[in-house]
């Protein structure tokens, strides 16, 4: 009996997640929903229902280097352990392809927390459109009541293009945002980002293909986004979604301290 009752606990956090979860990941969600069950339980109840955690596949380059101005040095150094939101945001693009046109979607990741603060999906893979997600990503903080402050934020991308062109730099610039752009064809540089990438891929595009137009993609990626910031489970912020961790951390950050005297 109560094999069959975490079946369908199993079963419905399964369903609600993408059909996305592991083992591990639906372990933990059931732990915050406060159920006390073992791992191994979960995995052997995983295994009878037929269900499995979604697998990544290969890394697809869409990289290509520009040269349109002087390239920002790497302020980052494969380095993407921050202190605070807002203080190092990663960028990168991939594409989808659909019946239409193919589809390039842009993404803007504050290393912090993983929360993809911006985002958009373009048929031209022009600056304009990754301009459009770092311009959703200085709007959402706004929004937020967490703008960004001139001089603290770095923005971090590979050697592409759109991201090393004049017209990003002087936005950049002008935001008081400083720019760093890795090396060629190393995604160590961008790590963190091409993660980010590989979930939304594996999550999202592969499972419900074939797509068909740039809205249904739009739609499709605005409700994958809002899940995985504020209800996928990361482990490396302590298996909590990013809008649960920043908000955590805004809360420790102002409270008042306490000061005892001897």
């Amino acid at each position: 009996m109560r094999d069959e009752e975490l079946k369908e606990r199993i079963q419905a956090v399964y369903t609600s997640n993408y059909r996305v979860y592991g083992a591990r990941k639906i372990w933990r969600e059931l732990k915050r929903q406060g159920h006390e069950v073992a791992r191994c339980t979960v995995e052997r109840l995983m295994r009878e229902l037929g269900i499995q955690g979604a697998v990544r596949g290969k890394r697809v380059i869409t990289t290509i280097p520009g040269g349109q101005a002087e390239r920002a040095p790497d302020l980052v150094d494969r380095d993407f352990v921050t202190a605070a939101p807002n203080r190092c945001w990663v960028a990168d693009f991939t594409h989808v392809k659909t019946w239409s046109a193919t589809v390039y979607v842009a993404f803007v990741v504050d290393t912090f927390s993983r929360r993809i603060v911006g985002w958009s999906a373009a048929t031209v893979k022009e600056t304009v459109f990754v301009l459009d997600a770092l311009e959703m990503a200085v709007w959402q903080r706004d929004r937020d009541q967490q703008p960004i402050q001139p001089g603290e934020l770095i923005h971090h991308s590979d050697a592409g293009s759109q991201y090393t062109s004049f017209k990003l730099a002087e936005h950049l610039d002008a935001a008081g945002i400083a720019a760093s752009i890795g090396s060629v064809g190393d995604a160590y540089d961008n790590a963190l980002m091409e993660s980010t990438i590989g979930l939304y891929k594996t999550e999202l595009i592969k499972p419900q293909r074939p797509w068909k137009t740039l809205s249904q993609v739009e739609l499709a990626t605005a409700e994958w986004v809002d899940w995985y910031n504020h209800r996928r489970l990361h482990g490396e912020i302590g298996h909590v979604p990013p809008v649960e961790y920043e908000v955590s951390y805004y809360t420790e950050s102002t409270k008042p301290q306490v000061i005892t005297t001897i």
